[in-house]
């Protein structure tokens, strides 16, 4: 195992070093990573980004186009050519069709190329002429990302912590039934050890759908071609005081160990080692929704998050010698179409907040960190009606039907955020059950139909903000 892990970190340095090469003394490349829990809206934001940086009508924010340095933009075949390529055209076609839908959600890794042609500015404008920067764009789940976090737990320890937080989430009670009428010593078998993890896979599922973040495996959630291997296949569970060698608690224990090696460290190594810039998609409004517990949780996961980064600067010899870091991270409060424009620098201080902790944390390091609210792709018109002899400052929109269908236009007002953050941080720190004072909603609103015009991109709210702070320096 320790000839392996050098195997794997000299091989991993041999290609940073020729990387970084090419990349100083060629053509350079920035690596995107693009991740962020279940209905975030990863999918949306690269189509979006990608159809906007190829047609940049919407883009004034972005400094190398509002000073007409890029010259033109297009698709490449990604250099990866084990992984799968995201399936740009598909997710467009869906969001641009005489009926647009929501394309499908992430479930694997992904990546796409997207180069740009740039005049180069100061010094250098008169001397060079126009390079090419490449953006490869690498699409991964917020679950798996979350799993490397349990590189540095013993299977004790995980399970002490999972199952200290199991009961405070709705769905948990079939699987602590179960678990409670096992003995951890008793001798291993296959059936026992699949109906535990089914039943703790259904746990994670439920809390997953009432607004809960820190749900770990994430394979369990998304196990792709996995499915059903022995190293998904365990569940948490007490130690006993001596746990016998051939017994449940002992086959757990190495499954846990299994899935470590086989599935979280193979992800690390060959993808997330290796980016350059990351943005962190998060449903700050889901979780508000959800209510206190659920947001506490996502503040705590938003910390998690960032001890899986390696932040830092990257300067060229930096990365010769010890390999990449993560440079930039910016976290995104998406869907900020789900509330009027008066609301959103509300819902940009609730997002710095929760992400308070891990923005200091990584600015330590040496890395340059933001907080924004953003829509990828707007999908509502605002509109202010009359209320109770007041006004209110509403959005419109195609609502969306439980089956995914297209459901009637509806105007919605989702109620105010609080202008102080702590009104919802500190109930959810001290454990609060519901808000007090408040009721925050959300609706699912369905793509609007687009009418775009040459030249220009799909409507976006502050997108080219974030393709500013991620990639603006780099142009």
């Amino acid at each position: 195992m320790v000839i392996g892990t050098i195997a794997d970190t000299l091989t991993r340095g041999v290609g940073n070093v020729t990387d970084t090469l090419s990349e100083t003394f060629f053509e350079p490349v920035v690596r995107i990573g693009v991740t962020g829990l279940s209905r975030a809206g990863k999918t949306v934001f690269i189509t979006s980004l990608v159809a906007n940086l190829l047609d940049r009508g919407r883009m004034p924010q972005l400094a190398a186009e509002a000073e007409s340095r890029i010259l033109t933009a297009y698709l490449q075949p990604q250099p990866d050519d084990t992984v799968a390529r995201f399936d740009y055209e598909s997710h467009l076609a869906a969001l641009t069709a005489r009926e647009p839908r929501w394309p499908d959600s992430t479930r694997a890794v992904s990546e796409l190329r997207l180069s740009l042609k740039v005049r180069p500015t100061g010094m250098l404008a008169g001397l060079q002429g126009p390079r090419t920067v490449h953006l490869d764009i690498v699409d991964y789940p917020g679950e798996w990302l979350l799993d490397l976090g349990l590189l540095d737990q013993s299977f004790e320890r995980w399970t002490e912590k999972t199952l200290k937080r199991l009961p405070q989430r709705p769905g948990s009670e079939p699987f602590l039934a179960l678990l409670g009428g096992v003995d951890p010593n008793e001798e291993f078998s296959e059936p026992k050890a699949k109906a535990l993890a089914e039943a703790f896979t259904g746990a994670l599922h439920m809390a997953r759908e009432a607004g809960f973040s820190d749900c770990t495996p994430g394979r369990f959630l998304l196990p792709g071609e996995k499915a059903g291997s022995p190293a998904l296949t365990f569940a948490p569970m007490p130690k006993p005081e001596n746990p016998a060698r051939r017994g449940l608690w002992r086959e757990m224990e190495r499954r846990f160990e299994a899935y470590k090696a086989q599935i979280v460290k193979p992800f690390f190594r060959d993808h997330f080692s290796r980016i350059d810039r990351q943005i962190v998609l998060v449903d700050a409004l889901g979780a508000i929704h959800a209510g206190p517990p659920a947001l506490d949780d996502l503040r705590r996961t938003m910390a998690g998050i960032l001890k899986a980064f390696r932040p830092g600067s990257n300067a060229w010899l930096t990365q010769l010698l010890r390999g990449r870091r993560v440079e930039k991270i910016l976290f995104a409060a998406t869907k900020a179409d789900h509330l009027h424009h008066s609301q959103h620098a509300r819902l940009t201080a609730i997002m710095e907040a929760l992400t308070r902790e891990a923005r200091d944390r990584a600015r330590f390091a040496g890395a340059e960190t933001s907080a924004m609210s953003i829509a990828a792709l707007r999908a509502t018109v605002e509109q202010t009606l009359p209320h109770n002899g007041s006004e209110l400052d509403c959005v419109r929109g195609t609502l969306l039907n439980p089956d995914g269908s297209r459901g009637r236009q509806a105007a919605f007002y989702p109620g105010a955020l609080p202008e102080d953050p702590s009104h919802l941080l500190t109930p959810a720190r001290e454990g609060a059950e519901g808000w007090l004072d408040a009721d925050y909603e959300i609706m699912r609103f369905a793509p609007a139909p687009l009418t775009l015009k040459p030249g220009e991109g799909p409507p976006h709210i502050r997108l080219d903000r974030a393709a500013q702070f991620l990639v603006g320096d780099r142009l």
